[in-house]
């Protein structure tokens, strides 16, 4: 039971867990130190669905992202960049950042048909990425891993103007500059992450809504780049027919038109039911996820989002959400009933479509529940019919936790030479996902533990 506990508690986590030194490695396994470690893998090529859903329900979820902050606060009138946009970024950055952000501009160029081109980092640009140490910026936002704020170039201007109404995004009615903190000493992937969410927030929309399956603005984190979806909002955010100033009612009336033309297949804009997620939930979620707040605390906080999901009648990616959260407050008190709330979560991300992420996530766990049980002819299956979707979502821990439990199975079955294959491919991975090599160590060494005997 210890091991489900720790293996889940371990896998639904964000980042990279604490954890005990590593145990001793069995004779078995491929043997690596820091100088014969494989290169870090990169993604490149991904192909990115479009956005699959109606008109009607986009022109919605536009409305709700871009007219009000994440803490409630109304917006009154849309803000963007008008003309062609800059950016920049300066200080120290993991292996590799350089190239992800090429990446991004290059995507929203194409994508969102956004006119955004980089400059050196000695010229004042309209978007300024600025990497600081994790310690600097948490000293200033405790919770946060990186975030934007508006009328900004750099850190010592954030510093002198962080309480006024300078930073203050629902006062602007159109945007000059933005500037991105990132912490400069983290994993490749985590920089990446906070480039795609940053700076779409930068040149778009504010908001974040938990009942998006398919998107980076939503604050479940499951998704780490940007999507189809978000492609086509900023597409729109940026359509000529909006511009600044606009209030939420003008772009309401311009919205059937623009949707029209950029997303045919989603068929005209109807009115459609409201969707809007109660204060309520939100904060049962929020503090069932913090973990400063007390385990009791949490757990009856995620009871109670289950509860109103269930009031509300919920089937959508909020009710998913509701028990897997529930799931991991209960891991180390009830385990049984944790599973069970667990397997109910996928089942409602099964429901709800566009999931392909959440459920590589939760396939991930239900391949460890089958490494535990000693069955490694389910292990592999399991991890192997998730492969693609960690790979199409460009999560680099999810990938490479996958290819260690398939090294894992493969060793259950005999198969010692395609093991050792497939935990080197994981350790390629594994470097763009974990911040250091003992990161890595540590994660082989609680994926190896689950398998207490091997014939």
């Amino acid at each position: 039971m210890f091991k489900k506990i720790a293996f889940l508690l371990l896998l639904s986590a964000c980042a990279a867990p604490t954890v005990h030194e590593p145990t001793a490695r069995r004779d078995s396994r491929t043997q690596f130190d820091g100088n014969t470690f494989p290169a870090m893998k990169t993604f490149s090529g991904t192909a990115i669905p479009r956005a699959n859903r109606s008109n009607s329900q986009i022109a919605q979820d536009f409305l709700d992202l871009s007219f009000r902050l994440e803490s409630g606060r109304r917006i009154e009138t849309l803000s963007r960049f008008e003309g062609p946009i800059t950016v920049r970024m300066s200080g120290k950055r993991p292996p590799g950042a350089d190239n992800e952000l090429a990446r991004l501009l290059a995507r929203i160029q194409r994508e969102a048909g956004i006119q955004i081109t980089m400059v050196p980092q000695n010229k004042t640009a309209s978007i300024n990425i600025e990497t600081i140490s994790r310690r600097t910026l948490q000293k200033y936002l405790p919770n946060a891993a990186c975030f934007v704020v508006p009328r900004i170039t750099n850190w010592s201007d954030y510093k002198r103007n962080r309480r006024g109404a300078v930073t203050d995004w629902t006062t602007l009615r159109s945007r000059q500059h933005t500037a991105i903190f990132i912490p400069n000493d983290v994993s490749t992937q985590e920089f990446r992450d906070c480039l795609h969410e940053e700076l779409a927030q930068a040149l778009g929309p504010l908001n974040d809504l938990y009942r998006l399956p398919d998107s980076v603005f939503n604050d479940d984190n499951f998704h780490t780049i940007l999507t189809g979806f978000d492609m086509l909002i900023l597409r729109t955010y940026y359509a000529p027919e909006l511009r600044s100033g606009m209030t939420s009612s003008a772009v309401q009336a311009a919205l059937p038109t623009v949707l029209q033309r950029l997303n045919p297949s989603g068929g005209a804009v109807r009115p459609a039911p409201a969707l809007q997620t109660p204060v309520e939930w939100k904060r049962a979620i929020e503090t069932a996820l913090s973990p400063g707040n007390p385990k009791q605390k949490r757990t009856q906080s995620a009871a109670q989002a289950v509860e109103i999901a269930q009031k509300y009648g919920w089937t959508d990616t909020r009710r998913a959400f509701s028990h897997y959260v529930y799931s991991r407050m209960l891991l180390s008190t009830n385990t049984d009933y944790a599973l069970k709330q667990f397997l109910t979560a996928r089942q409602y991300y099964i429901q709800t479509g566009n999931t392909q992420a959440q459920l590589a996530h939760i396939g991930m766990q239900l391949a460890g529940f089958a490494l535990i049980d000693g069955n490694g002819k389910a292990a592999l299956q399991i991890a192997d019919s998730h492969l693609a979707d960690a790979r199409a979502s460009e999560n680099a821990i999810l990938l490479s936790t996958l290819l260690m439990i398939k090294s894992e199975a493969l060793l259950l079955l005999g198969r010692d030479a395609e093991a050792q294959a497939v935990a080197l491919d994981s350790l390629g991975w594994a470097r763009y996902g974990f911040a250091d090599i003992n990161a890595i160590r540590r994660r082989q060494a609680e994926i190896s533990g689950l398998v207490s005997t091997r014939s």
